[in-house]
């Protein structure tokens, strides 16, 4: 059976994007540090390839792992595929709690994200309430 190996995103500047989503996550940020870092040069890439590429990583191997490349030009149209990013919950409370959404909301602002609108509406017998939000380079999250 197949597993999840990367989550990839094309950007105009990799390592800050890296730096957001390692945010938005808790992840530390990660930088091209030795040992590998020399590894990777000494395999023949350059210090450009590495300032082209950037990587998020949960350091205990659960979450998912967000790789970046260098984009060829600039984002246009709408995502074909987005995040849906989940509020951190008690293990005793599964409804969503608004307060909970709302300060993760402004926290992920803070950190660059924008907010595209706010959803809250009934969808057959559920209640939804989400926030859809971009990135710092556009890139459609949802925030639930």
């Amino acid at each position: 059976m197949a597993t999840l190996g990367n989550i990839t995103f094309y950007a105009d500047d990799p390592r800050a994007l890296a730096h957001f989503w390692a945010e938005v996550f808790g992840y530390p940020a990660a930088e091209w540090e030795d040992p590998l870092r020399q590894e990777l040069l000494d395999s023949g890439l350059t210090q450009d390839d590495l300032d082209k590429r950037g990587l998020a990583e949960d350091p205990e191997g659960v979450g998912p792992r967000l790789f970046f490349h260098h984009a060829e030009g600039p984002k246009e149209g709408r995502n074909r595929l987005h995040l849906d990013i989940n509020v951190a919950r008690a293990p005793d409370d599964p409804s969503s709690n608004p307060a909970a959404l709302d300060a993760e909301k402004d926290r992920l602002v803070a950190l660059g994200a924008t907010v595209v609108r706010l959803v809250d509406q009934q969808w057959g017998p559920s209640h939804e309430r989400y926030y859809q939000m971009q990135d710092p380079e556009g890139n459609e999250f949802c925030l639930q």
